[in-house]
């Protein structure tokens, strides 16, 4: 009996409770329904208000894929000096469509690169090759088929080093700023649509930004190219320098990649072993130029030296000096003992001979 009464208390407790949630239930469903009546007339207001203060927004100009698929592979040979690694480094970020590499080993000859290009899917390339840890060249080429060209880089001032206030946004589009005088000559138009493929960003690479708030410049000075990176100032569309800096000097353009026919050769460039080499010289010349000049000096010293008339009231003032006291002899050496003992035997022998002295 005590079984059955419990469980029917137990019965009642529950129907009680489910009656409680089917209450809260209603009313919770009663407030939403109320809620998203006056949410969607708040919508309603605001869409009417928007379309009243219309801002027409244009859309992109192509959203299409990414098409143009440039690969840029960005690495150096062994030796390079911590100044080449910082600017390679600083050409990564510049270029969100670059791809490293380990350093490839001096004894391999350049043709391997174009190998190393193939394997990591690239097809373009910049590539530092660095000879006796301070002279330092860059290759840019086209793989596989070319141009490549060799520079000398000169003058390098990374982003760490030059400390300056501007900073762009990493990865984003930038604009490039060529010198009138790239139009005049046609290697130098080779190098522009060179530079246009190897530094311009593709347009909706999956790394880049949508964003253009830098210029990467490009002029001639002195036979020479001088690489310079701007940021656009939102305020008043001015620009300030951010790095990195450096100068190529262009030695030679290939037909090939990383070799073939010569397309053109720069008669302006001075290799550096023949401008340290003239240095030297000009020091030396310059060592022997002053020992001449001193040899000179003594010898204008020698002929000027003339013998003068001596003077005759020179000695006016000069008095003599006072008679000095003769100083006392000294006295003879003295006999000595053993000489006197000497002539005495010798008296006495001459006695017992019976001769006279």
């Amino acid at each position: 009996a005590r079984g059955v009464k419990r469980a029917a208390e137990r019965q009642t407790q529950t129907k009680a409770k489910r009656a409680k949630l089917k209450r809260k239930q209603r009313l919770r469903a009663e407030n939403d329904n109320n809620n998203s009546d006056n949410h969607e007339e708040e919508e309603k207001r605001s869409a009417e208000e928007e379309k009243r203060n219309i801002i027409s927004v244009p859309p992109p100009v192509s959203a299409g894929k990414w098409t143009n698929k440039e690969r840029v592979l960005v690495f150096s040979s062994r030796g390079i000096s911590f100044r080449t690694r910082h600017l390679m480094q600083d050409l990564k970020t510049l270029m969100p469509h670059s791809r490293a590499d380990t350093k490839m080993d001096r004894k391999d000859k350049l043709f391997v690169v174009n190998e190393v290009c193939e394997i990591k899917n690239c097809n373009k390339c910049i590539f530092f090759e660095a000879k006796k840890k301070q002279d330092l060249y860059m290759w840019i080429s086209n793989v596989p088929h070319g141009p490549s060209v060799k520079f000398l880089v000169q003058n390098v001032h990374t982003l760490a080093e030059l400390k300056m206030t501007g900073n762009c946004l990493k990865g984003s589009r930038p604009l490039l700023s060529f010198d009138p005088a790239f139009d005049s000559e046609p290697q130098y138009a080779l190098l522009k649509e060179l530079f246009t493929q190897v530094f311009s960003t593709p347009l909706h690479h999956p790394k880049s930004q949508p964003f253009v708030d830098h210029v990467i410049s490009f002029s001639i000075a002195d036979h020479r190219i001088w690489f310079r990176n701007y940021q656009i100032v939102e305020e008043d569309a001015s620009l300030v320098e951010i790095g990195p800096r450096f100068v190529l000097n262009p030695i030679r353009i290939f037909q090939g990649s990383f070799g073939g026919p010569t397309l053109y050769e720069n008669p302006h460039f001075q290799s550096p072993n023949a401008h340290r080499r003239m240095l030297r010289l000009a020091a030396a010349a310059r060592q022997k130029e002053r020992q001449m000049v001193k040899q000179v000096r003594m010898e204008k010293r020698m002929e000027e030296c003339v013998l003068l008339q001596p003077d005759l009231t020179e000695a006016v003032f000069n008095t003599p000096a006072e008679p000095k006291a003769p100083r006392p002899e000294a006295p003879g050496p003295q006999k000595k003992k053993k000489k006197r003992l000497t002539e005495l035997k010798k008296k006495t022998l001459m006695k017992k001979k019976g001769l006279s002295v």
